[in-house]
């Protein structure tokens, strides 16, 4: 019997299998390696015995086999788009496709319109509010294991709950005197949104940095599409795009022609990544 791992309880595993939700324990062969959530996984004698081939595999949040991550912002709490950024850079490394989600349109639909005009030649981004029927606009583009990340109180519990029409998940509480959230979701859990169509809610991507560190700075701007037309320009073919000396780039900076919150958030990287190699 094969089925998808969709939560962990301790030592037992909540298995999705013909339709029904079991718990099942591992094998103890299993649990050098361990059993992630969004495992795929074959079932014997009431254990756990063997673990399908994973596309991809995350330490935190402890997760395997995404397909989609679904990045959300929202006008409040204010956006950290370097974070963003550096989530469009990681799905790339880790053969996902990324959906750029801005929630909360009640509350500024200028500033999301804003945000979508900086992104939406770069990834798919969808504008909606997780409280009206605007949130089946995501819906629409779930298929496979999907993701939810963001800061905390950008409406990632609201979105489940909202998507699967019950409360199943608690609330981000957002605190108008310091400006950021509160973490709410303590575990990793996949819901179910019909066949082929799951959901998952995560404490965050911790330590996201780290995941990036061993990338070459050099390799950096090759994941930065909109650079490409413009790259042709540059004196040198190793150019880096970090100041304006015969730089093709940045003179499409200056002219407006690539957006320069994204162009910061590159130089950034690059210059963490170079100072990182130095230690």
């Amino acid at each position: 019997m094969k089925g998808l791992v969709l939560k962990k309880h301790a030592d037992q595993f909540v298995v999705l299998s013909g339709g029904k939700e079991e718990c099942f324990v591992a094998r103890k062969n299993l649990k050098k390696d361990g059993v992630f959530v969004g495992d795929y996984v074959e079932i014997e004698e009431g254990a756990i015995c063997k673990i399908e081939k994973r596309k991809n595999l995350l330490v935190r949040p402890p997760l395997a086999n995404i397909d989609k991550l679904l990045i959300v912002v929202a006008p409040v709490p204010k956006p950290d788009l370097y974070t963003v950024d550096k989530l469009l850079l990681f799905c790339k490394l880790n053969d996902i496709t990324p959906i750029l989600c801005i929630n909360k349109s009640d509350l500024n639909i200028d500033f999301c319109k804003e945000i979508e005009k900086t992104y939406k030649t770069i990834v798919k981004t969808i504008i909606f509010s997780c409280l009206d029927e605007s949130v089946l606009k995501l819906k629409s583009q779930i298929k496979g294991l999907c993701v939810l990340a963001g800061q905390s109180a950008v409406g990632k519990s609201s979105i489940v709950n909202a998507l699967l029409k019950e409360d199943v998940a608690k609330v981000d509480t957002f605190s108008k005197k310091i400006e950021r959230g509160k973490q709410t979701t303590r575990v990793v859990q996949i819901y179910s949104l019909g066949k082929d169509k799951f959901l998952a809610d995560t404490a965050g991507f911790s330590k996201l940095d780290e995941r990036l560190l061993n990338l070459d700075e050099r390799e950096v701007k090759s994941y930065y599409p909109e650079f490409l037309p413009y790259a042709g320009a540059c004196k040198y073919h190793s150019c880096l795009h970090l100041d304006g000396k015969n730089c093709g780039v940045f003179d499409a900076v200056q002219n407006g022609k690539i957006s320069k919150t994204r162009y910061e958030n590159y130089k950034k990287l690059v210059l963490t990544l170079k100072n990182f190699k130095k230690y």
